[in-house]
């Protein structure tokens, strides 16, 4: 399981995470855009960042789906890069053009705590995936609160599996089946190539939807997809799947179609 390739971890045990496997390899693998550039000694991978987690915020957001923020909120990290170029991004100050400030580990796991003292109902973790290594290692010890992957759906399945242990609820985007408008708007042709298996992936490894007695989540995951104006025929396909996999598993997942779309960034280009 092999995605950081000069430190990569086994699954989450007594011994946490800190037990590492080490191989000859150098270089970054855990995003399909496999860069492998050496993260470890500072050098920028595709998502713009160095091995030095960066994070942009950190508070309660109240304005996820109701079952995430519920009534106290939910306490969401938003992590600096992306492996993503989204055109339209609302988040670009952060995902794009460098917004966010050094945090250590130790401190991450710090602000991890102190927003569950403030009443969060889980940890949600925004765009999470190219630090892996370094937010698992600050996951330890185990949480009271459930963990949220809040994560655009662009990843292989062995970064989620990677997670395993460590993720209880699965905030994905499935924002496209067409690769020539995933190529265009997010500069990620096989985008839905790797999307599809990772979400099944997640489905596999959440099950389905747990709540608990006010109603928050607790365990599962949620698609999300955000129509874009123009590209109604690409809605209707990521819909398509989604009901395909409705289909197959009945329940195995919370829909979320979003309609909040603005031209932020460099949509107008497009």
């Amino acid at each position: 399981m092999a995605i950081f390739q000069k430190v990569r971890y086994t699954d989450r045990n007594e011994s946490g995470i800190d037990e590492r496997l080490c191989d000859r390899m150098s270089g970054c693998t855990l995003c399909p855009r496999m860069c492998e550039a050496d993260r470890e000694n500072g050098k920028t991978g595709f998502c713009g960042e160095t091995g030095e987690i960066r994070a942009a915020r950190a508070a309660l957001h109240m304005w996820e789906e109701p079952v995430i923020s519920g009534t106290r909120g939910s306490g969401t990290v938003f992590f600096s890069g992306c492996t993503l170029g989204c055109v339209f991004c609302q988040n670009h100050e952060i995902s794009a053009e460098g917004v966010g400030k050094p945090v250590t580990v130790e401190r991450l796991g710090e602000i991890f705590r102190e927003l569950i003292r403030q009443g969060a109902h889980n940890i949600n973790l925004v765009t999470p995936g190219h630090f892996a290594p370094w937010v698992a290692r600050a996951l330890e010890p185990a949480l009271p609160v459930p963990v949220v992957c809040n994560t655009g759906g662009y990843e292989t399945v062995e970064s989620v599996e990677a997670w395993r242990g460590y993720i209880d609820i699965w905030l994905a985007d499935l924002k496209y089946v067409s690769s020539s408008l995933s190529a265009e708007l997010s500069s990620a042709p096989d985008y839905f190539a790797q999307a599809k298996p990772a979400i099944e992936a997640m489905m596999a490894q959440a099950g389905h939807p747990v709540f608990d007695s006010e109603g928050i989540l607790q365990k599962g995951v949620i698609l999300r997809h955000l129509a874009l104006p123009g590209h109604v025929d690409d809605s209707f396909a990521v819909l398509d799947q989604m009901a395909a996999w409705n289909d197959a598993d009945p329940g195995c997942f919370l829909p979320s179609v979003m309609s909040q779309y603005t031209p932020f960034y460099k949509a107008a280009e497009h």
